[in-house]
C-alpha cells in the first residue's frame, strides 16, 4: 500500500523552477529573498554565473514574480512569510518582465539565428498580449511588422517607452550555444563571427544595450561561463559581473545551515533512521564545499541545491534509507563538452596537464579570471577558470600568491575521473564496465584485492601514451586514483585530502549504502623511475610498509572502517610496470 503524504508536510521541489508553483502548491522553499535589496543596491545590469543545476532558474523566477506588475495581488501569497514579505522594497511589482531562456534554442551555430528569432518572436508576442493594458494599442502590430529578434526587440522597448513603462529583462542561460564550441572545435570560427564585428548575437546584445537608454531599466543575465560575455563585451559593456562577489556567495545553492533546517523540518514530519548530524556527515563529502568568493574561503561553503533535494527526496521515498546512488543522473555535465576540455588540456605545452596535475597533486594554482575570449581557452589560467565556472573546481584559499583550486566533492570527482579515463584511449572508449564492476564487488565483499590491482596495472600499461610515460609518477598516481574512484562501494580519500602525509589512498567504505560489505583498504602507492636501480624498488617497498602501518593507526581510518576488515596494500611501480603488489 502506498504511503499517504500528509497535506501538512511540504513537498520537496526537486527539479522545479517555477517560484509560484512552489509557493502556492505547498512545496518547501529555502528563502533567498533577503538578496533582493542587495541586488537592487547593485548596478542595474547584473551578470551572474554559476554551475548547471545550481538553482539559477528558480532564483530568476523568484525575482520575476517579485517585480512583475501582474503579480501585485499575489504578493502576500507568494512572499508574505518570507524575508522580503516583511521588508519589501520600493520597486516591487513595478516592472513589465521580459524573460528570455536561451536553453531552448538550437545551439548549433549554423541554425542559431533561426532559433533566436523563433524564441524571441514567441516570447515578444506573448509579452505584448499579457501586458496589452500597459502598452500602446498598436504594439503587437508593430512587433509583427519587424523582421527578426533584433528589430523586434527595438520595436518592443520603444513601445514600452511610449507609455512610460519599465522593462526588467531576464536572460537565462545566455551562453547556451557556447556548448557547441566546446564540443566541436570547428565551430570556433563561426562562433567568432557571431560574437564579433557584425555577428547576429552581437547585434542582439547591442540592441539590449540601446534599450537600456530607453525602457529597459534593469537586466539580470545568468549562464555557466564568462566566455561568451567576454566576446560580446563591447556589445554589452555596461553589465557588472557579480559572480565572484562575496555578498552574493550564497545567492544560489544551500548553506549547511539551510540544509540542516530542511532536514530538521522533514524529521518532524517523517520517522528518520538517522540523526541530522549523521545525514550531514553522509551528504557533505558528496555535495558540499563550493566557494564562489575568495573572501568566503574558510567561512561559508555551499551545497549543490539540486543534489540536496535529490538526496532528501530519495531518502523519504526509500523509507529513510540512504540512496545507493548518491549522484543524480541529470547533473552529469554534458559528456562531449568535458571530453573536449580534456582533449584541449592534453594539448598544453607544459609538462603535466592541468587535470592530471589536479588529480595527482590534489590542487592547482593560478589566476581566477572573470572573463576571457573563447579563442584563448587553452591559456592555463583561462582553462582553470573555465573548470571553476563549470563547477569542477572550487576556491580553497591561496598558495604562493595565487588562487588555490581543488575538486569540491565526490560527485565532481567521480565525473572528472570517469571522463579522464575515457580519454586515455580515443578509439576504444570503454574500459570493460562489467569486468570492472565484478572486480569492485569481490574487492568489497570477498577481499580479493590482487585481481583488482592487476586489472588497474594492465589498463595503465595498455593505455599510457608516450607523453603519459614521460609524466611518470603524476600519471601513475592519477590513473590509479581515477580508477578507484569508479568503485561504487568506496569513497577514495587521497593524501591531498587528508593532509596527514601517510597513505596515498584510503578506500573509505560506504557502509551507510552497503552495510553488508566486508573489506576496506589502505593503498600505499610508490613510483620508481624506469632508469632507477632495482634496489630503489625495495627501498620504496619498505618505506610504503611503514607508512601504511602508521596510517592504519590514525583516527580517520579507525572511525571509518566499522566492522570491515582493513587491508594494507603496498604497490610499487617501476616506470609503467607494477613490480610490487602485496598485503602488509
Amino acid at each position: 500500500m502506498e504511503e499517504y503524504i500528509s497535506p501538512k508536510r511540504k513537498r520537496i521541489p526537486y527539479g522545479m523552477m517555477n517560484f509560484a508553483d512552489i509557493r502556492l502548491d505547498n512545496y518547501y522553499y529555502v528563502d533567498k529573498t533577503r538578496f533582493i535589496p542587495l541586488i537592487e543596491d547593485s548596478d542595474r545590469f547584473f551578470f551572474f554565473i554559476r554551475p548547471r543545476r545550481f538553482g539559477k532558474s528558480l532564483t530568476l523566477s523568484m525575482l520575476q514574480h517579485y517585480y512583475d506588475v501582474r503579480t501585485k495581488d499575489m504578493f502576500d501569497d507568494l512572499y508574505g512569510d518570507l524575508y522580503i514579505g516583511k521588508y519589501p522594497t520600493r520597486d516591487r511589482n513595478s516592472y513589465l518582465v521580459l524573460y528570455l531562456n536561451f536553453s531552448g534554442i538550437n545551439s548549433e551555430l549554423h541554425d542559431y539565428r533561426k532559433g533566436l528569432d523563433a524564441h524571441c518572436r514567441t516570447t515578444f508576442e506573448n509579452f505584448c498580449k499579457i501586458y496589452a493594458d500597459y502598452l500602446p494599442q498598436d504594439a503587437l502590430e508593430e512587433l509583427r511588422a519587424a523582421d527578426g529578434a533584433v528589430e523586434q526587440l527595438d520595436a518592443l522597448y520603444q513601445a514600452c517607452a511610449r507609455t512610460n513603462q519599465k522593462i526588467y529583462l531576464f536572460i537565462d542561460e545566455y551562453d547556451h550555444f557556447t556548448n557547441s564550441i566546446l564540443s566541436d572545435p570547428e565551430s570556433l570560427h563561426r562562433y567568432t563571427g557571431e560574437t564579433h564585428k557584425e555577428g547576429y548575437l552581437r547585434a542582439f546584445f547591442n540592441k539590449v544595450k540601446a534599450g537600456t537608454y530607453s525602457s529597459i531599466k534593469r537586466c539580470f543575465i545568468t549562464g555557466v561561463s564568462p566566455v561568451t560575455m567576454d566576446d560580446l563585451t563591447s556589445g554589452f559593456n555596461i553589465g557588472t559581473n557579480y559572480s565572484l562577489t562575496a555578498k552574493f556567495n550564497e545567492l544560489v545553492g544551500f548553506t549547511e545551515e539551510e540544509v540542516r533546517e530542511m532536514l530538521t523540518y522533514y524529521s518532524t514530519t517523517y520517522p528518520f533512521n538517522h540523526t541530522i548530524d549523521e545525514l550531514i556527515e553522509i551528504m557533505k563529502p558528496w555535495y558540499d564545499n563550493y566557494c564562489f568568493a575568495k573572501e568566503c574561503y574558510g567561512k561559508t561553503t555551499m551545497y549543490n541545491s539540486n543534489m540536496v533535494l535529490y538526496f532528501i527526496n530519495n531518502y523519504l521515498d526509500q523509507n529513510a534509507e540512504v540512496p545507493q546512488d548518491m549522484i543524480e543522473h541529470n547533473i552529469r555535465i554534458d559528456y562531449e563538452k568535458l571530453r573536449m576540455l580534456i582533449r584541449k588540456d592534453k594539448e598544453f605545452a607544459h609538462d603535466a596537464s592541468i587535470i592530471q596535475t589536479l588529480v595527482s597533486q590534489g590542487y592547482i594554482t593560478g589566476e581566477l579570471k572573470t572573463g576571457f575570449p573563447a579563442i584563448n581557452i587553452v591559456d592555463p589560467d583561462n582553462f582553470m577558470s573555465l573548470l571553476y565556472y563549470f563547477g569542477m573546481l572550487t576556491i580553497s584559499g591561496t598558495y604562493r600568491g595565487e588562487t588555490k583550486m581543488t575538486i569540491p566533492n565526490q560527485v565532481v570527482r567521480e565525473q572528472l575521473y570517469a571522463y579522464l579515463l575515457n580519454t586515455y584511449n580515443e578509439t576504444d572508449l570503454s574500459f570493460d564496465s562489467y569486468e570492472k564492476e565484478q572486480l569492485a564487488s569481490v574487492l568489497a565483499y570477498d577481499g580479493e584485492w590482487k585481481r583488482y590491482f592487476d586489472y588497474i596495472a594492465d589498463c595503465l600499461k595498455r593505455y599510457a601514451s608516450q607523453r603519459d610515460k614521460q609524466k611518470g609518477e603524476f600519471f601513475v598516481h592519477g590513473f590509479t586514483l581515477a580508477m578507484t574512484a569508479q568503485n561504487r562501494f568506496y569513497r577514495p580519500i587521497s593524501e591531498a585530502d587528508t593532509q596527514a602525509g601517510y597513505a596515498d589512498l584510503f578506500l573509505f567504505p560506504l557502509l551507510e549504502m552497503f552495510p553488508d560489505m566486508q573489506h576496506s583498504y589502505i593503498i600505499e602507492l610508490k613510483y620508481a623511475k624506469y632508469k632507477d636501480p632495482e634496489s630503489r624498488v625495495d627501498e620504496l617497498r619498505l618505506e610504503a610498509i611503514g607508512q601504511a602501518n602508521r596510517y592504519a593507526d590514525t583516527e580517520i581510518v579507525k572511525s571509518s572502517i566499522g566492522t570491515t576488515k582493513l587491508h594494507k596494500i603496498v604497490v610499487v611501480y617501476k616506470g609503467m610496470e607494477m613490480r610490487v603488489c602485496e598485503e602488509v
